[in-house]
């Protein structure tokens, strides 16, 4: 049964960034989003995921789990903000451009959550991370797993 946990644990992490893009916006979607993984590079996106975790750790309930402090937040976000410069102001920008203008402001947050998987995706490939994320596999009660997916007679 654990092949099927690693591919779920994998699938829920992932799942926190996935997005489906509408039949009508797919070709603009997908360009602005093609453009935005193609003018990233694996730094780019760690910052991008240093900043969002960043960013997470600020919450009340998991701010005890986090070193962080408020300068490293600052200077993530500093970085954070020349990279969406860059990609909207110079990379990116014809085909978000043409994305606004035929779905408006809001069909960006579509192309901006692909390049957010793909940052969680440099996260993950870590095996340190991998090995992390499905650690919890240890403690799952496969008996009652088991019995709840097996088929009955």
């Amino acid at each position: 049964m654990n092949f099927i946990l690693k591919p779920l644990a994998l699938a829920t992490v992932l799942s926190l960034t996935l997005f489906s893009v509408p039949a009508s916006a797919a070709t603009l979607t997908e360009q602005a989003s093609t453009c935005l993984a193609d003018s990233t590079n694996g730094k780019d996106r760690k910052d991008l995921a240093r900043w969002i975790f960043l960013a997470m750790a600020t919450h009340p309930e998991i701010k005890n789990l986090s070193a962080a402090t408020p300068e490293a937040a600052d200077q993530a976000s500093k970085t954070a903000a020349a990279l969406f410069s860059r990609l909207l102001a110079e990379n990116c920008a014809t085909e978000l451009r043409a994305l606004v203008k035929a779905e408006g402001t809001g069909a960006m947050k579509k192309a901006f959550e692909f390049l957010g998987q793909l940052a969680m995706q440099e996260l993950m490939s870590n095996r340190e991370v991998a090995g992390n994320l499905v650690a919890f596999e240890r403690y799952v009660d496969m008996p009652r797993i088991t019995q709840a997916l097996t088929p009955e007679k």
